[in-house]
């Protein structure tokens, strides 16, 4: 699908199926090659594919062809869903047009799409810095979705009546649930880096290549967004320590339960080695056992049996194992 912004400033911001010679803007959004086609026919160029997006090399994604620049970066798509995923962005500036090719959809290209200005849709630049800008936005409030969800996991790890309800019979599933939940967390937020780190990358590249070109305000722009990213990137590893702080707990947890159970079934064999042992002898059937032939042996043997196993329960409740 292709999306064509115009640059006149009196226009209203509403994509066109085809590009025109006032166009500044070209999203390409899973093109077809007729598309592809007549973008490369307008202006001249070759554009990557979805393989070339997807190259990780740092000269595959950053690389200048005279005065066209290639860009391209991991966003994460459906991050309001189940189904995220990474997905390559690529960027074409070029001094006439702004050409952009992904292969899903991304809430901030139609946020962006909102808050362009007619100052922006001025200059390739002006429309690739607000771009920028509000994929830094989408990442911000990634991240804070993020934050929010281990925050409710945090509280039930380690609030009193959720520890008491992880000694219940569904202690497992519940275990369960937590770690899947803060594993999928955990894999949001790799996305989530990733994607900052190719904006940051991108950022550095443009911003080392446009300096002392007299757009000061673009500049003032991009180093913003670079400031932006990196406070971003220091939240996103305290987040990803409190991840893994998060599974190192639910983890503990789970040992501990374990050994609670393997301390019951110790306890629960040591007591019954005793009794056992005495039923045991006392089964043997020899004529010569003088027990047999007392009044009372039926009663001295189930007397044995439950003082030898009252004697080690009262010993391992005085240790305070039970």
């Amino acid at each position: 699908m292709l999306h064509a912004y115009p640059a006149a400033p009196k226009s209203p911001v509403r994509p066109r199926a085809q590009p025109h010679e006032t166009s500044i803007w070209l999203d390409l959004e899973s093109p077809s090659d007729d598309e592809i086609a007549t973008v490369e026919g307008l202006l001249g160029i070759r554009l990557p594919t979805l393989k070339d997006l997807s190259e990780i090399e740092f000269s595959s994604r950053l690389r200048r062809d005279g005065d066209v620049l290639y860009l391209s970066a991991p966003f994460v798509s459906g991050a309001d869903t189940p189904d995220y995923e990474p997905s390559p962005v690529g960027f074409v500036i070029t001094p006439e047009r702004l050409v952009t090719i992904r292969y899903s959809r991304f809430v901030a290209f139609d946020a962006a799409v909102a808050n362009l200005t007619a100052e922006d849709r001025s200059t390739t630049m002006g429309v690739f810095t607000a771009l920028l800008e509000a994929v830094v936005d989408r990442l911000a409030d990634l991240l804070e979705k993020v934050s929010a969800e281990l925050d409710t996991v945090s509280r039930r790890a380690f609030r009193e009546d959720e520890v008491q309800k992880r000694r219940s019979a569904r202690s497992t599933q519940i275990q369960r649930q937590a770690l899947s939940r803060v594993g999928g967390l955990g894999d949001r937020l790799s996305q989530i880096r990733d994607a900052l780190l190719g904006v940051e990358r991108m950022v550095a590249y443009v911003s080392e290549i446009r300096r002392g070109r007299h757009d000061e305000e673009v500049m003032l722009r991009l180093n913003a967004i670079h400031a932006d990213l990196t406070s971003l990137s220091d939240y996103e590893n305290r987040l990803s320590d409190k991840i893994q702080f998060l599974l190192d707990a639910i983890l503990g947890f789970i040992s501990v339960q374990q050994n609670d159970i393997f301390k019951v079934l110790t306890i629960a064999s040591v007591v019954g080695i005793p009794p056992t042992f005495l039923a045991s002898m006392y089964g043997m059937n020899f004529v010569s056992m003088p027990e047999y032939h007392w009044k009372f042996g039926y009663a001295y043997g189930l007397a044995m049996i439950g003082i030898s196993t009252i004697i080690p329960l009262a010993w391992f409740k005085w240790r305070g194992w039970l």
